[in-house]
C-alpha cells in the first residue's frame, strides 16, 4: 500500500537548489523560525489536538532541517510564560529551543503564535563560505541573490502521491517512515517545552522506525 505525507516543502523547487548549493558543504549552523499567528480553527489551541504549534506548523521546518542538515540528537526547548494557559490545555505561545545534529552542526527553532498575520517563516543555514535561507517561496544566497519558487510544490506533492496510488512511476520523497522520523523529532521538542529539560533522540528513535 502506497503511502505519502505532505511534508511539501521538500518539492519546492528552491530546495533542489539549496541541496545543489549546499553540496560538499556540511551545515555548521541552522536557524529555524515559524513566527505566526493563531490559524482561525477552534482544535488548534488545544494542545491535546492540534500538539501545539512546533507538532503542527513548526514540523515543516524541521523537516526541511533533517533534509539539508541530518538527524537532531539532542533538543532543549524552552517556552514563554503563558499566564497559566498550558495549565489549561493550551498551546505554548513562545518557544525557543536549541538542537545537537548528529553530523555536528547546532540550530536553534524559534516558535510564535503572538502575532496578527505570517511574520517569518522558514530556515536559514550557514555552511563554508555560503549563507542561505529558505522559505516557502524563495532562497536566499548570501543575502544578496534571490531565487523565486515556482509556487508548484503542493501541486507536485499530491501528483506524485496519485501516481503512486494509480501504480504509476511515482517521486514520492516523505513516505511514512521518513515523516515519522520527523514528527519523532517534533513530538521531543514538545516534550522538552512541556518538561522544561533536554531530550536526547536515541538511534533507535531515528532510524528503528516500523509502521
Amino acid at each position: 500500500m502506497p503511502s505519502a505525507v505532505g511534508h511539501h516543502w521538500r518539492y519546492l523547487y528552491i530546495v533542489e537548489q539549496a541541496r545543489d548549493l549546499l553540496a560538499g558543504r556540511p551545515v555548521r549552523l541552522a536557524l529555524g523560525h515559524w513566527l505566526d499567528k493563531v490559524p482561525p480553527v477552534g482544535w488548534w489551541l488545544n494542545a491535546g489536538m492540534s500538539g501545539g504549534q512546533i507538532v503542527e506548523q513548526a514540523v515543516h521546518v524541521l523537516d526541511l532541517a533533517r533534509l539539508l542538515v541530518g538527524e537532531v540528537t539532542m533538543v532543549h526547548a524552552v517556552p514563554a510564560e503563558n499566564n497559566g494557559a498550558a495549565e489549561h490545555g493550551e498551546v505554548d505561545r513562545a518557544t525557543a529551543a536549541v538542537m545537537r545534529f548528529a553530523g555536528g552542526a547546532a540550530g536553534l527553532l524559534a516558535t510564535s503564535c503572538l502575532l496578527t498575520h505570517k511574520h517569518r517563516v522558514g530556515l536559514e543555514v550557514c555552511a563554508e563560505r555560503i549563507a542561505l535561507e529558505v522559505s516557502e517561496t524563495r532562497l536566499l544566497i548570501d543575502g544578496r541573490r534571490v531565487i523565486e519558487d515556482d509556487g508548484q510544490a503542493k501541486t507536485r506533492v499530491d501528483r506524485e502521491f496519485v501516481n503512486a496510488v494509480q501504480g504509476r512511476q511515482a517521486d514520492v520523497r516523505v513516505p511514512y517512515r521518513e515523516a515519522l522520523r520527523t514528527h519523532r523529532l517534533a513530538l521531543a521538542l514538545a516534550r522538552s517545552a512541556s518538561e522544561r529539560a533536554p531530550v536526547f533522540l536515541e538511534p533507535s528513535d531515528i532510524l528503528e522506525v516500523t509502521p
